[in-house]
């Protein structure tokens, strides 16, 4: 099918859900020239700070998350969901997709439930290991579930799923084809990442570990989050640290290339990432994500060997840097947990989820769901 599609996508909260949405939406507008997208999101801020770098047409509907909540906003989410549906309803009859596609977050839940209500095609993709509530309760609805990682399918009605991987942004894979693995002959580079908000117990462990006399001489990449940046940039300027720190950077594949390994969190996306491009890791899972998914996520590389796993309550800064010093210091330990992280990685994930979205609108597909 090469005729243009009209997609709605929905999802967003966090980079995370929306890089990948992103990367589908780029892949189908390639593939189908013509096609027309509307990203339908949050109002928050990170929503329209990542999409406003694209072309994409955006709505947004009021939303709030359910899981995890106290019963004041449990409360408040309930009574604003028949008018997230509403909206969302307007939204969709307005621009007539051919396929709604569901990325995650809290807001896909209304967008899609009303799109399965006027009749849509429907297709959720489900990053964690663990679904989120949204994805289990759509999954009964919806006619294709992508997954990112196997073992998820024990969630869902297995003849819905297919494994696709988690798509990353064209840049990380253009620069997955370019270069080889390999652990240069240089000033070792350490990459720090605590996902799009940043993470605060990160950042502590990591400033306290950076001043162990053997870590003296590496040069540091660090992604703060907004609220750490000053704080963070203030302690290497106090402890002479050669450091690039900044709240959020935009052009990821600049920075992956020059980090040799990583201290991060375990969000689906960034995982995805140093997958495709075979970056080693130590990963510190955020501990009140819902279900725990994050630690269940880094789980998987690290079965695969391409990562380590530090349970944050139990993780000291002392242990944190022993074992940055131990992984940068053995290059032969780096480069396998390099090759296993790639192993690891899916860089047809796009390219796999546009093929499920055009198979869910052929004529007799179209007839079954």
């Amino acid at each position: 099918m090469s005729r243009p599609i009209r997609l709605l996508l929905t999802g967003g909260g966090t980079g995370g859900h929306l890089f990948p949405a992103i990367a589908t939406a780029e892949a189908l507008c390639k593939r189908c020239p013509g096609s027309e997208v509307l990203f339908v999101g949050t109002k928050r801020k990170m929503d329209k700070t990542s999409l406003g770098r694209y072309s994409f047409a955006t709505k947004s509907i009021h939303s709030k998350g359910l899981k995890g909540k106290n019963v004041l906003s449990l409360l408040q989410g309930v009574a604003i969901l028949p008018i997230s549906i509403i909206e969302a309803m307007i939204h969709i009859i307005r621009f007539k997709p051919d396929l709604v596609l569901g990325v995650g977050g809290y807001v896909t839940g209304p967008v899609v439930l009303a799109a399965k209500l006027l009749g849509k095609v429907t297709i959720i993709h489900e990053q964690n290991s663990i679904p989120g509530l949204a994805n289990r309760k759509l999954g009964r609805l919806v006619s294709r579930i992508c997954l990112s990682l196997a073992g998820s399918e024990k969630y869902f009605d297995r003849k819905k799923t297919v494994l696709t991987g988690n798509p990353v942004r064209q840049a990380i894979l253009d620069l997955s084809r370019e270069e080889k693995i390999a652990i240069p002959d240089k000033q070792p580079t350490l990459l720090v990442l605590g996902g799009s908000l940043g993470a605060h117990r990160v950042n502590e462990l990591v400033l306290e570990a950076l001043t162990h006399p053997e870590l003296k001489g590496i040069k540091v990449i660090h992604q703060t989050g907004p609220e750490d940046f000053e704080m963070v940039k203030a302690a290497y300027k106090r402890n002479n640290i050669e450091a690039t720190v900044k709240p959020f950077f935009t052009d990821m594949a600049a920075i992956y290339k020059e980090a040799d390994c990583l201290v991060s969190r375990a969000g689906a996306t960034t995982l995805a990432e140093l997958s495709v491009l075979g970056r080693p890791a130590i990963l510190i899972p955020y501990p009140y994500a819902a279900d725990n998914h994050q630690e269940k996520n880094a789980e998987y590389y690290v079965q695969g060997g391409g990562a380590l796993l530090c349970v944050e309550k139990e993780l000291h800064a002392t242990e944190l840097a022993e074992k940055i010093v131990a992984l940068l210091n053995d290059k032969e330990t780096l480069q396998k947990m390099a090759k296993a992280m790639q192993s690891s990685g899916f860089p047809e994930a796009t390219e796999s989820i546009v093929d499920e979205c055009l198979r869910c609108l052929t004529p007799e597909m179209n007839g079954k769901l």
